[in-house]
């Protein structure tokens, strides 16, 4: 696949185009967007445990009902047709099809994602399920959550009665999202489900969530699945000041501590010093990484920024990666979003690049790239029409400014060699935003959580006429 730069014939404006058969899409999670959390036999989960306790999510918010996708799939499936999407990337909720995480199967909770499927089918856009998107089923954690080994195999289980429904339609699959945030921000710092402070339990369950993606990759491979993927939040890491020694190890344990054990079938040895200080290695045994280097067809990226750190003699570690003593993680200097994340698109081109040319075995997906702004709804009244609401419109243009950056980035990437084969936007809606609630807006489509309206957002237009000329005009 290669990219191209297109002059307009007597304009002298050009098209930056990507690949024939680029894929271009949108990407949600079931947790938050789907709410009917108590409907049709779904068990609770681990965020729905944790945003019940007093002060783990903002003004207390739940996704109970999140943007009632549960109930109005139909309506979103015909936004998304709208927009032109040929992929929609979504989660399939773990405890809507096992309550308890293993044994009885809630038929009324595969029947949602059949529905779903085949109305995603019927508006020719292709389903992209991820089967593990943070939602554990409660059940599972009281019986010691990730960090059992256990949980591994029936996470295994889950995934083959999952195909054994949607198989027949569904081409790929993907296992895990981020298992780096499931690890170390829900089991080490405590900012997600399930809230555990325990570094020890964050390397377990670090390797058992890799041990869940190989087995059930194996699971999907021997049921017929035609591709198999695995998505992980990526970072390059930058060092400020002499040396590199510090931005290695926070490379390590942020992005090689999951892409070498899937891609090599070996952990870095930063990683297993690091985990060998914080509980030990009893977890690994003989055969595992055999079985977590499983082939897959697609590694899905989730890029938002850079990390910069820097050497600070003295500085504890951060809570979420543990082993960084002496790490200053250093604040943005640049523009942000809302959540004070740096806007920095050069990253994803050399992520991109990095990736192609050191695990040139698999092809890149982004399957999460986007921003939260301050977004405003601003309503057109009609008068003559006893002051009835005739259009809603969101004036985003920082959000398209750092779509189109980041798709510069994308193209430039493809140019340099980088086998990147889609791109799916983050998010489609606006929805719940884990610990920040519903404070922090990232889809193209705005969603009044009182009323459930939807609003196609300046960025969603813009991004269809992106993916009708499949190409970005020239800057």
């Amino acid at each position: 696949m290669t990219a191209t730069t297109i002059a307009s014939r007597g304009s002298g404006s050009s098209t930056s185009v990507f690949p024939d058969g680029f894929v271009w899409g949108a990407a949600t999670a079931a947790y938050q967007i789907e709410g009917a959390a108590a409907e049709d036999g779904r068990g609770p989960s681990i965020w729905d445990t944790f945003s019940q306790v007093p002060g783990n999510v903002a003004d207390g918010h739940t996704g109970d009902v999140a943007c009632d996708h549960y109930h109005r799939y139909a309506e979103d499936v015909r936004l998304m047709a709208g927009l032109g999407l040929a992929a929609y990337r979504f989660s399939v909720a773990w405890p809507r099809i096992l309550p308890t995480g293993a044994g009885r199967v809630n038929a009324a909770g595969l029947d949602f994602y059949d529905r779903l499927v085949d109305e995603l089918l019927g508006h020719g856009i292709t389903p992209y399920p991820t089967l593990y998107h943070w939602d554990l089923p409660q059940a599972l954690e009281d019986a010691g959550g990730w960090a059992a080994r256990d949980t591994a195999a029936r996470f295994a289980d889950f995934a083959a009665v999952v195909h054994d429904r949607l198989g027949d339609r569904v081409g790929t699959w993907t296992t895990l999202n981020e298992p780096w945030v499931a690890a170390f921000l829900g089991y080490c710092s405590g900012v997600h489900a399930p809230g555990r402070r325990d570094p020890a339990a964050a390397f377990r369950a670090a390797h058992h969530l890799l041990l869940g993606h190989g087995l059930a990759a194996r699971a999907l491979r021997a049921a017929g699945a035609a591709e198999v993927a695995l998505t992980l939040n990526l970072s390059p890491v930058i060092q400020s000041g002499d040396g590199h020694e510090e931005a290695a190890r926070v490379d390590a344990l942020m992005n090689r501590q999951f892409l070498d054990p899937a891609l090599r079938g070996r952990y870095p040895e930063e990683v297993l010093e690091i985990a060998a200080r914080h509980g030990g290695l009893g977890h690994i045994r003989d055969g595992d990484l055999a079985v977590i280097h499983q082939p897959i067809d697609l590694l899905g990226i989730n890029y938002y920024n850079p990390s910069f750190v820097s050497a600070a003699p003295g500085e504890p570690a951060n809570p979420a990666f543990p082993g960084t003593e002496g790490i200053r993680f250093d604040p943005p200097t640049g523009p942000t979003t809302a959540m004070d994340w740096p806007i920095e698109p050069s990253g994803l081109e050399t992520l991109l690049v990095r990736l192609s040319r050191d695990y040139p075995e698999v092809g890149l997906l982004v399957t999460e790239n986007g921003a939260a702004f301050d977004d405003h709804l601003v309503d057109d009244i009609d008068g003559d029409a006893g002051g009835d609401v005739v259009k809603g419109t969101v004036h985003d243009d920082d959000r398209i400014g750092y779509l189109d950056g980041h798709l510069r980035a994308a193209h430039a990437a493809i140019s340099a060699g980088a086998d990147l084969r889609g791109y799916l936007v983050w998010s489609l809606l606006d929805n719940f935003e884990w610990a920040y609630g519903y404070h922090k807006r990232f889809g193209i489509v705005y969603i009044d959580f009182e009323t459930q309206r939807r609003v196609p957002k300046d960025s969603a237009l813009w991004y269809r006429d992106v993916i009708e000329r499949n190409g970005l005009r020239s800057a």
